[in-house]
Parts: C-alpha cells; sequence; structure tokens
C-alpha cells in the first residue's frame, strides 16, 4: 500500500511511520519545512510539504492509496482551533483534487463522551494547558462529520497516549471515552500505531471516529 502522511515526525505520525513501514508499505513522509530532510530510504520517502497548500497535497496525493494525518494544532500560544480547521480544510481539498478516496486523521480524545452528550473536555480536572488544543480537535472532527465525498475516519486515542511499549493489543470503541478496570484511560504511542495501521489496512470504520485504547 501507498500512504502519504502528514506530520510524519510527531511523537505518534513517527510511529505510524515505522509501524507502516515495518509492516512493508510505502509511505510518503511530509513535513514542513526545516523539519526534516527530504530523501528516501527502503520503503520510505522523505518530503517536505505543508497540509496548508492543497495544491501541494493533491500533487504528492496522487498516485497513492490512502492519505493520512497526524496534524497537530498550533502550540505557539496562539488561539489554535481556527488554524487548526484551516489546515483540515485545506488538506480535504486537496485530497479531494487528487482522486485518492481515502483520509485517516489521528484524532484527540477530549471529545470522547464520559456520559451521554458529556465530552470529556467539558469535565472537572481536564487541564486547562491543554483545553484549547482539545477543543481544536473537536472542532476539527466536526468538520469531518461533514465530509460525505471521502472515506475518512478519524481515531481517537485514550486520554492519556504516550511513549511506550508495542504490545499489538488494544481495544477499539466508538465515541466514548474506553476506561480500563481502573477507571484510567491511556494506550502507548506503540499501540495507538498498530492500531491506526490496521484501519490502513483493513477500513471497516468508513465516515466515523473510533477511539484506541487498553
Amino acid at each position: 500500500m501507498k500512504i502519504l502522511l502528514f506530520g510524519a515526525t510527531g511523537m505518534v505520525g513517527s510511529r505510524i511511520t515505522a509501524e507502516a513501514v515495518r509492516r512493508g508499505h510505502t509511505v510518503t513522509a511530509a513535513t514542513r519545512s526545516g523539519r526534516s530532510p527530504e530523501g528516501t530510504s527502503e520503503g520510505l520517502t522523505l518530503v517536505t510539504a505543508d497540509a496548508s497548500d492543497p495544491d501541494r497535497v493533491a500533487e504528492l496525493a496522487a498516485g497513492h492509496d490512502v492519505v493520512a494525518s497526524a496534524l497537530a494544532p498550533p502550540r505557539d500560544g496562539s488561539a489554535p482551533s481556527g488554524p487548526f480547521v484551516a489546515a483540515n480544510k485545506a488538506l480535504i481539498e486537496g485530497v479531494r483534487a487528487s482522486g485518492v478516496p481515502r483520509l485517516i486523521v489521528v484524532g484527540g480524545a477530549g471529545s470522547l463522551e464520559v456520559a451521554p452528550g458529556v465530552p470529556l473536555v467539558t469535565t472537572p480536572g481536564f487541564p486547562e494547558a491543554v483545553k484549547p488544543e482539545a477543543l481544536a480537535h473537536g472542532d476539527v472532527l466536526d468538520l469531518y462529520r461533514t465530509v460525505d465525498d471521502l472515506d475518512w475516519t478519524y481515531i481517537s486515542p485514550a486520554a492519556l497516549v504516550q511513549p511506550g511499549t508495542r504490545t499489538g493489543s488494544y481495544r477499539l470503541g466508538g465515541d466514548q471515552l474506553l476506561t480500563g478496570p481502573d477507571g484510567t484511560s491511556h494506550i502507548s504511542a506503540e499501540d495507538y500505531a498498530a492500531a491506526f495501521v490496521d484501519e490502513l489496512e483493513m477500513p471497516t470504520h468508513p465516515k466515523s471516529r473510533i477511539c484506541v485504547a487498553y
């Protein structure tokens, strides 16, 4: 499978890249200027590109089987929602123009429900420092839910996702936050990446949001 991945150098994006290449897929890893040198190794091509440029997205996506996004909201202290939604609108426009039918997105956990109609981000104790980013991810999910001409899938992680061990085991859910017997919600970035590539290989959740946790 030929995969174009934006945001390929972040914590999650780099692990998705490694997981896909390990499985024998061909990955074009797109990063913004200055993040990574361009080049090619077995199964992996590094390119400089900005997902906010729909023409560049369309150019790169042509000939790929699927486009994946591990983009993150701006973390420069500005309000992240507007720029993040705009970047995803441009990404969608570029994928449409390329003719690639599938777009798989790394999402956020803040919009997962802890009770009917109650997203995690609105609960007492949710960290104020990450609330703007969580809300931005939720706004992007709302955007994707208006898209009916692409087979998109939005994959939320558990409440806590961080580097760890790849076990190959995980649970899948829908719009509800998944928690373990001890009440915690977590997943290693490596197992999230495994679940993400599983969905790339076996597309079973078109036009929907799923979540991944232990």
